[in-house]
């Protein structure tokens, strides 16, 4: 098992063109994200500073620097403290990293997994030798923006479970990675030799404020909710959610949409301030871009509370007390 790691996963390709193994200059490499697109010109810190020849597989996070001095193993230790991934959302979707940013908001790859040692393919060799290949490999070459995610062990499902529940959003733990020793490297996301168990999602209680059109099959439905929390007497937009729900709910929501509206900006209805709609999600973060001041990560419809009145949805006080 080894840790779910809160950023996003990516491949990096780099040595092809030093002549193999045996350098151990800089050079640039190329960073790709799951969905295959070239994301290097966003993270030079990461991707200028490469040695050795190699095709990783890791998680994109940003940290600080432990300070383990000049003897550090980088085959065997965590070098980074990872954050939370708010920090990492700063840097996304951007061409360039601005100075500022490559300053305040240091990248690193936590690798986990080798496709390529050199110029030789093991993607068909069990994983237990291929994280001995990377542990070497890491070991062999200085690359001071990549550090090994751990092994950890356990003896039952109990204990297991008891660690997931330990992780936190502050050092980047979503919850877990389960991993099949003997497993090869199969790409995409295949079920079976891989499995991630997420810690049990937060729940709070909010009022629906905003609704708009969703898209394809649910065009002709208002299926796109801002929702809010109490601040004093006001209630402040905390996160947008689209999913979660039945069929039936949606026809359901869209019916009370339609006839609770009290105001319409463009395609955007305001809605009554009186149905509380219980929202799920992985994570509360601090965001300056919002005005309530904290965001959600992933929230989704959990349950729709046609029962509870708006008054006893929750505050941002008591959100603000779920934040790692």
């Amino acid at each position: 098992a080894e840790w779910k790691w809160d950023g996003i996963r990516v491949q990096l390709v780099f040595g092809a063109d030093t002549g193999g193994d045996a350098a151990d200059s800089p050079a640039s490499g190329r960073m790709f994200s799951r969905t295959g697109d070239d994301i290097s010109a966003a993270f030079p810190d990461v991707t200028t500073s490469l040695r050795g020849q190699a095709v990783l597989d890791g998680e994109l996070l940003i940290g600080a620097p432990q300070d383990h001095g000049p003897e550090t193993d980088r085959g065997d230790h965590i070098l980074f403290d990872a954050q939370p991934f708010n920090h990492l959302q700063q840097r996304l979707n951007r061409k360039k990293a601005a100075k500022t940013q490559l300053r305040d908001l240091p990248a690193f790859v936590r690798v986990y997994d080798m496709l390529f040692d050199g110029g030789a393919d093991i993607r068909d060799l069990p994983l237990v030798t291929r994280r001995d290949r990377l542990a070497r490999f890491l070991r062999q070459h200085d690359n001071p923006r990549l550090d090994l995610s751990e092994t950890l062990s356990f003896d039952s499902w109990q204990a297991l479970a008891a660690l997931r529940d330990t992780g936190t959003d502050m050092f980047g733990h979503e919850g877990l990675m389960i991993k099949q020793k003997d497993s090869l490297y199969i790409a995409g996301r295949p079920k079976g030799p891989w499995f991630k168990w997420k810690r049990d999602p937060r729940v709070i209680d909010t009022v629906m404020m905003y609704a708009q059109r969703g898209h394809g099959r649910r065009s002709s439905f208002y299926s796109d909710f801002t929702f809010g929390i109490w601040k004093g007497n006001e209630i402040l937009p905390v996160g947008k959610a689209y999913s979660g729900f039945t069929d039936e709910e949606l026809r359901e929501l869209d019916k009370w949409v339609r006839a609770h509206t009290t105001n319409r900006f463009g395609p955007v209805r305001e809605v009554e301030k009186t149905l509380v709609v219980e929202l799920a999600f992985d994570s509360v973060h601090d965001s300056p871009r919002h005005k309530s001041g904290v965001a959600l990560r992933f929230p989704r419809i959990n349950r729709i509370r046609w029962d509870k009145p708006a008054g006893e949805a929750d505050t941002l006080d008591s959100v603000r007390t779920l934040i790692d």
